[in-house]
């Protein structure tokens, strides 16, 4: 229909799909065992002597011949059929089908032109192509047309992620209104010159930072464009060049947002022209960052690494900006690095735009105070470089070029200097993405640990044979267990009267109607139904995994209502197999088994327990293996299989719930997890499944039945009974059509009901059902169980029924911790990535900084050389927050609802752990910073800096960092949040702008930023002890009253302010330095090393201040479920939902009540 030739690789294919299709290929290991007309497949293995019993399907049995476990032989071939690939290879290329097929093959090509078949196939390719599209692109459409659709769907993107819009807009709005309030009417004489050069480079780097956002968001979309990239849908770089257009009218508002409150209020220069130049600047600064860390995205693999060189170009960017560290104070060997500055260019032009032609009126004189009130003019030269003698004010384009050597001209050169940037990055990050690889496909590749690779040599397959029902039973109950009697002494999980509401746009939708129904120990139930029936949420529903909605009726074990270990007592094994991928086979299952077995266990016996699992399964060959991810580490079946031993070595008492094990699995695999779970159910397990579409031979596997429809209505529950007879004779009585003798069961019944997929009915199967003799008769068994169960005694081999977890805290502190540990230390990725990180960054400052002296400009050096290094931790950050957040991700898909262990335990375990590797990290940060910069090294000053340097400051910034990430709801968001917060802190630190000159009203925020406290303790012990002495540039030269040396004429000016003279005789030009120590300097921004041991006090305080709000942050948003946004909706709306429980404890639970159309609330 489609007009082209399709070759399709399907897995348990229904005999109808199967017959659509026109030829068939077999392969077994890598070689070819048929090809030919898909209705002879059949026929050509039956004449090789195998057997295909009635209802299996076609491509069933074409799996089948391929696996010695399945195939079956005709009597009488028995020696005489192929048994190994190579046999059966021998058979085919020996066989008339093959010499049909050669036949067939070299008629085509000596009746068919090869040159005039592809001439056809490239017109024909060059007519389905829009036109303008090149004649050779793989693309059906132009370049431009890519771009202008994927334009479209960016548009559609920005509009779905609202979330994560407004968490940009706002963090905007929020820091520009902060902003522009800290620095709010700076005034206008030279006490306000370092205010504003403050604010400027403030903002460039606030855009800077939240730019890092970009590296996440690139990677979180980065599988989905290499997946359409391997479909030949467009181009990679066309989806980096939309990105212009649609990402632009939101950065656009944030950034006129930003320019509107951090310009007019804080009463920078008052002309349109330079607001204008303001907001055009930022503009193309924010866009040129954007496009750098997208660039650095697409460039590294994995973002870890891109994390890492994106704050070392942070820091590099602020370093050589100009204002931490003016041009004239560079080295020059490493001067260079200020060209490759966009934000170089954009602090520059903009302080240039500020200041040019600006009179400053003078805020201090030197020499002025008490007893100089009547000294001239003349006699006093103003407190700000650029200053002249006599003159009482201060020419903006003189203080530019003394202070920070800038010339007015170069403004708009430098401006055109980052267009070209932006464009080049642009262009760089276009170019970079067409290289993206594609997402790795396979799963195939196993890696062992060190030294525990199996022996292969004797050619045995990986996959072991699954244990049979003697050996399971051997297995799980021992070898003097009596099944009948622990069949008939086994806990009964039932439901009934189960219906399910959700709200849904200002309405409410019911998902399941009066679904009741029990599962007994040693059978299997299958739970099917058509897509959106309900089967999934009825497993979820009845596993206790629903946190939203609305459920009412009854769901009870031996009749009496659920208590806390529930949880534990069942197993869940999800449709996603998701585990630790740093654990080992047999890792993960010991893992399960220390926390999901009681301590009252010895852990000897469970890891024996563990063996035999891994035995039953036939996992022993890659008990070793790395679980890892998808293209390296175990493949589909293995991981199905891990996830299954995973809930079995919790023995599962009460109940087994699987979500469709199938999925993903040929024919083969297929049937040895479903004869896995015959085998369990065989051993005395309760086991509930879901499954979708089976084969008759799976289908027929199961004991009962569990059919629902859309709307979550029942059509049967019941047995299925051998071969499917109780099943079919119920649905042939009433649908009047009677099952063929090869027909599926399974494919039969969904016809019936008008589930297939082109089928439908006239009938209300689900009130057929409500008034069916084998409904009321299902009816009446669950109300005599319920009548019957509740006089049992109490099973309580496993513990305290009403414990939430199987181990103590402490055993789960434990084990989650040793289990993180491992996670770190086999993450060579990350780890690497991280000491990259900071060694660089480090090193870097150390270097930039190098050749720390006695001068004033040292002093301030040293100061703004602290304040690069604690922007190194804002990078580290935004490193483990990736990892985190996959740890997490694994906790509350998994292990939460499993109750594994406490959330708290997964919190503070990866917390240590990444306190130590980072700590490791820190000491780095210290050999490459303090030693390269010459900073005192007697023990009282550097052994205090390094004691809150790398001890306790990773202890801050790490609590810190997973405190907004275990909070916020994924990792983009948190980065922005991150960056924001940090941002802050930065801001109230004191460096940017002191606290004496900053509004009244944010003074006690530069007491509750702890990053007062860390810079207050870094600089300290730097500056502490260490005498000053200004070089001839930062001395200010004055001339005494005639006949007045220099000294005296200070005397009473060094006394109130401090200070020296240079030549104290002299009689002219006296040379006057401000400072005596070094520590003097920082004064103004009110470090003391007085503070340094209640600086210490303090940062404890903000750390367990940190693991508080982390443990708080995670319990009300991730596990009460909190949501900011929802409540504020709720003010607004009329409608609300009254808590109420969804299990009564009374006797008279299934008599009519006169409440029963009331909805009870799970969650809100």
């Amino acid at each position: 229909m489609l007009g082209c030739s399709a070759f399709v690789a399907i897995y348990q294919a229904g005999q109808n799909i199967y017959e659509l299709f026109d030829k068939v290929c077999v392969l077994y290991k890598g070689r070819q065992i048929f090809w030919g007309p898909a209705e002879e497949g059949v026929a050509y293995f039956e004449r090789m002597g195998y057997m295909k019993p009635p209802r299996m399907t076609a491509p069933e049995f074409l799996t089948a011949v391929t696996s010695p476990s399945s195939r079956q032989i005709r009597p009488g071939f028995e020696g005489k059929v192929p048994d190994s690939s190579e046999e059966f290879a021998d058979y085919w290329t020996n066989s008339p089908e093959y010499s049909r097929l050669v036949d067939e093959l070299n008629e085509f090509n000596s009746t068919h032109n090869g040159e005039e078949t592809r001439q056809r196939l490239d017109y024909a390719n060059q007519q389905r192509k829009q036109r303008g599209n090149r004649q050779k692109s793989q693309f059906t459409i132009s370049y431009w047309s890519q771009v202008y659709y994927l334009m479209l769907r960016g548009f559609q993107r920005t509009k779905g992620n609202i979330t994560y819009t407004i968490v940009y807009l706002s963090s905007f709005v929020t820091k520009g209104f902060v902003v522009g309030s800290m620095y709010y009417h700076i005034p206008k004489s030279t006490v306000g010159a370092y205010s504003r050069g403050g604010i400027l480079f403030y903002v460039l780097l606030f855009c800077s930072v939240t730019s890092l956002a970009e590296i996440a968001n690139s990677f979180a979309t980065r599988n989905i464009l290499t997946k359409h990239k391997s479909y030949s849908m467009y181009h990679l770089s066309a989806e980096a060049l939309q990105e212009i257009i649609t990402e632009f009218p939101t950065k656009f508002v944030a950034v006129v947002i930003l320019a509107l409150t951090t310009y007019w209020m804080p009463n920078l220069k008052h002309t349109a022209g330079a607001f204008f130049m303001y907001l055009l600047f930022l503009l193309t600064i924010q866009q040129c960052m954007s496009f750098t860390f997208k660039c650095i995205a697409s460039v590294c693999k994995d973002g870890t690494t891109a994390h890492a060189i994106g704050g070392l170009w942070v820091l590099m960017m602020c370093v050589y900006t100009g204002f931490v560290l003016p041009l004239n104070q560079m080295h020059h060997w490493i001067k260079w690095i200020h060209y490759l500055n966009p934000m170089f260019y954009a602090f520059y032009s903009l302080m240039g735009s500020e200041f040019h032609r600006k009179h400053m009126p003078c805020y201090h004189f030197i020499p002025s105070g008490p007893g100089y009130e009547n000294v001239s003019l003349a006699n006093q030269i103003c407190a700000l470089s650029g200053a002249v003698a006599g003159q009482d004010w201060v020419d903006g384009d003189a203080y530019l070029y003394r202070a920070f050597d800038f010339r007015w001209h170069n403004v708009w050169k430098y401006w055109g200097i980052n267009v070209c940037w932006t464009a080049g990055f642009i262009g760089l990050n276009a170019f970079m993405a067409e290289f993206v690889k594609n997402v790795e496909g396979g799963g195939d590749m196993l890696l062992f640990k060190r030294g525990c690779l199996p022996d292969t040599s004797n050619g045995e397959d990986w996959d072991g044979k699954v244990a049979s029902r003697e050996e399971m039973m051997l297995a799980l109950n021992g070898p003097d267990a009596d099944l009948d009697k622990i069949i008939a002494e086994a806990d009964i999980f039932s439901w009934k009267n189960l219906d399910y509401v959700i709200p849904y746009d200002g309405a409410t939708r019911q998902l399941l109607c009066q679904i009741q129904g029990y599962v007994k120990p040693g059978t299997m139930t299958a739970l099917m139904g058509e897509s959106g029936a309900g089967k999934t949420t009825l497993l979820n529903t009845l596993a206790q995994r629903i946190n939203f909605g609305t459920i009412t009726g009854d769901m009870l074990v031996n009749g009496r209502p659920l208590d806390g270990s529930f949880a534990r007592r069942t197993g869940y094994v999800q449709q996603q197999d998701l585990h630790m991928a740093e654990y080992t086979v047999r890792e993960s299952l010991r893992f399960a088994a220390d926390l999901r077995q009681g301590d009252n266990v010895p852990q000897e016996e469970k890891y024996d327990y563990v063996e035999k699992i891994i035995d039953c399964l036939g996992m022993s060959k890659y008990a070793e293996a790395m679980v890892g991810k998808i293209g390296r580490g175990l493949n589909v079946e293995q991981r199905k299989k891990l996830s299954i031993a995973t809930e079995l070595v919790a023995k599962p008492s009460l109940l087994l719930f699987l979500d469709e094990p199938t999925s993903g699995l040929d024919s083969e695999s297929s049937w040895s997890i479903v004869q896995f779970l015959r085998a369990l159910a065989d051993s005395g397990q309760a086991i509930l499944c879901t499954i979708h579409q089976p084969s008759a031979t799976l289908f027929e596997v199961f004991d009962r039945l569990l059919l629902l429809k859309k709307g979550g209505k029942t059509v049967y529950f019941g047995d299925i009974g051998p071969n499917s007879s109780t099943m079919l004779s119920y649905f042939e009585r009433n649908s009047g059509v009677k099952c063929g003798v090869s027909e599926n069961p399974a494919e039969y019944i969904l016809n019936c009901i008008g589930a297939g997929a082109t089928a439908s009915t006239n009938h209300d199967w689900a009130e057929l059902w409500n008034n069916s003799p084998e409904c009321a008769a299902e009816s009446a068994t669950i109300d005599q169980l319920h009548r019957d169960l509740p006089s049992r005694p109490v099973n309580n081999n496993n513990g305290d029924l009403d414990a939430v977890f199987a181990a103590s805290y402490r055993t789960q502190l434990w084990v989650v911790l040793k289990r993180t540990y491992t996670q770190f230390w086999r993450s060579p990725v990350y780890i690497r990535a991280k000491f990259l990180e900071c060694v660089s960054c480090a090193l870097f400052v150390g270097l930039s900084y190098v050749g720390f002296d006695h001068t004033v400009g040292s002093a301030q050096a040293a100061f703004s050389s602290v304040f690069m290094l604690l922007l190194i931790s804002v990078a580290i950050i935004n490193q483990s927050h990736v990892f985190a957040y996959d740890t997490r991700e694994l906790y509350e898909v998994r292990e939460k609802l499993s109750n594994t262990f406490h959330w708290s335990c997964l919190l503070l375990c990866h917390t240590l752990v990444e306190i130590g590797w980072s700590t490791i990290c820190q000491f780095l940060i210290f050999i490459c910073y303090y030693w390269p910069i010459r900073f005192s090294g007697t023990a009282e000053n550097a052994g205090f800096f390094f004691f809150i340097n790398v001890l306790i400051f990773p202890m801050y910034y790490v609590t810190y960092g997973l405190a907004v990430l275990y909070f916020s709801p994924d990792v983009p968001s948190a980065s922005m949040i991150n960056s924001n917060l940090f941002a802050m802190m930065l801001l109230f630190c004191g460096i940017l702008n002191p606290k004496k000159w900053s509004p009244k009203f944010w003074s006690f925020l530069y007491v509750a930023s702890p990053f007062t406290y860390f810079v207050q303790a870094f600089v300290g012990p730097i500056l502490h002890n260490r005498k000053l002495e200004c070089a001839y540039s930062e001395l200010f030269i004055v001339d005494p009253p005639e006949g007045t040396q220099c000294g005296a004429y200070f005397s009473n000016y060094i006394k109130t302010n401090g200070g020296y003279l240079v030549n104290p005789e002299s009689e002219s030009n006296c040379h006057y330095c401000p400072y005596v120590m070094q520590s003097d300097v920082v004064l103004q921004f009110g470090i003391k090393w007085k503070d340094h041991w209640r600086d210490f006090g303090i940062a404890w305080i903000y750390i367990f201040a940190n693991v508080g709000f982390m443990l708080t942050g995670y319990w009300y948003f991730r596990v009460y479920g909190g949501n900011p946004m929802s409540a504020i909706k709720k003010l607004f709306s009329a409608k609300t939902y009254k808590p109420a429980k969804r299990h009564e404890k009374d006797n008279t639970i299934f008599q009519p009540q006169p409440n029963d159309s009331k909805i009870g609330t799970v969650k809100k």
